[in-house]
């Protein structure tokens, strides 16, 4: 039907719906028009029982969040925009069966490539085992970047070194620093730029003040209690991300400490939390969605009947902004 409306021969349509290349712009615009006008939907069984495509997109993740579910939202889109369809998987990243896990979901779904999210980016089996069975993988703010494998990240310390400086400027000198969780690139990169600001300033880091809250939020309500406990209380509390920093406030809001006058807290991500609570958060906002997309495309890009990856192997970087909102208050004001 639809190739008879646009007035070519099936092939045709299916080489318009499969994105291949080779077709001219009136006739892909004409197919398109055809495929809206009689509201068209293509099996996606069908499709992969045509062919040795399987139209399917792996995302594999270790614990849900907002980061996935925002992450996931860029990746749905541009998958819909090609025709294809992203797998969601949740994979434990302490399994010792982990490698098996793997293998079993890309037999079971014939995944043409795989979307990886910390800290399963930075797993030697994940990527052995996708590598041997010739799945392509993109590889999400890894912390050692895989040679043969691309990957799309955030200048994580260069944004905390800021958010950090933003709280030395308001007259900050004892600032406690939340970490995420041990073996993710954002937890150490996070830290380092806040070491790099304090340093840079002529300031001590408190080993007492560095507590690692896991990026939960009940690991967070911990970490708060015992910096708030401490004989000399902090002045600010950088959280790694924004669950935790919420934590850092209900605590604070337990205490009956003023915020922000008694007490500074930011975090990281922007998250839908930071606006949520009051204050609101000062935080680092993430371009998730956009690398989701961006991770989608460089896996619809990288044609499945070719070998490798282009050259120089792409490794885009994403920036990342600074929002200052009510949660950030100055010494002066602590003080008063």
């Amino acid at each position: 039907m639809v190739a008879d409306r646009a007035g070519v021969s099936p092939k045709t349509v299916s080489r318009v719906i499969n994105n291949e290349r080779g077709v001219r712009a009136e006739t892909h615009a004409r197919v398109m028009a055809a495929i809206e006008q009689l509201d068209y939907h293509p099996n996606l069984a069908a499709r992969g029982l045509a062919g040795a495509r399987s139209f399917l997109i792996g995302l594999f993740y270790d614990k849900p969040g907002d980061y996935v579910s925002e992450f996931q939202t860029g990746a749905v889109q541009r998958c819909r925009e090609s025709n294809l369809h992203l797998m969601v998987e949740p994979l434990e990243a302490g399994s010792p069966d982990l490698g098996r896990a793997v293998s079993t979901l890309i037999g079971q779904l014939r995944l043409e490539g795989v979307i990886l999210l910390p800290p399963l980016s930075d797993l030697p089996v994940v990527h052995t085992t996708l590598a041997t069975a010739g799945i392509p993988a993109v590889h999400i703010a890894p912390m050692h970047q895989p040679a043969d494998a691309p990957s799309v990240d955030t200048d994580d310390r260069t944004a905390a070194r800021q958010l950090t400086a933003e709280l030395i400027r308001c007259g900050h000198r004892r600032i406690a620093f939340m970490l995420g969780r041990a073996g993710h690139r954002a937890t150490e990169q996070r830290y380092l730029g806040f070491a790099d600001a304090m340093q840079a300033s002529g300031l001590s880091i408190d080993a007492q003040l560095v507590q690692t809250g896991n990026f939960e939020f009940t690991d967070g309500l911990e970490c708060a209690r015992r910096m708030l406990l401490s004989p000399q209380r902090p002045s600010a509390i950088f959280a790694s991300n924004d669950d935790m920093a919420a934590a850092a406030v209900c605590v604070a809001r337990q205490m009956q400490l003023a915020l922000p006058d008694a007490l500074s807290i930011v975090g990281f991500d922007d998250a839908p939390v930071a606006t949520m609570i009051w204050p609101q958060l000062s935080t680092v906002r993430q371009p998730v969605r956009a690398m989701g997309r961006l991770a989608a495309d460089l896996i619809i890009q990288h044609e499945p009947h070719r070998r490798g990856w282009p050259q120089p192997m792409p490794r885009p970087h994403l920036e990342l902004e600074l929002i200052l909102r009510g949660s950030i208050a100055s010494v002066r004001a602590h003080n008063a």
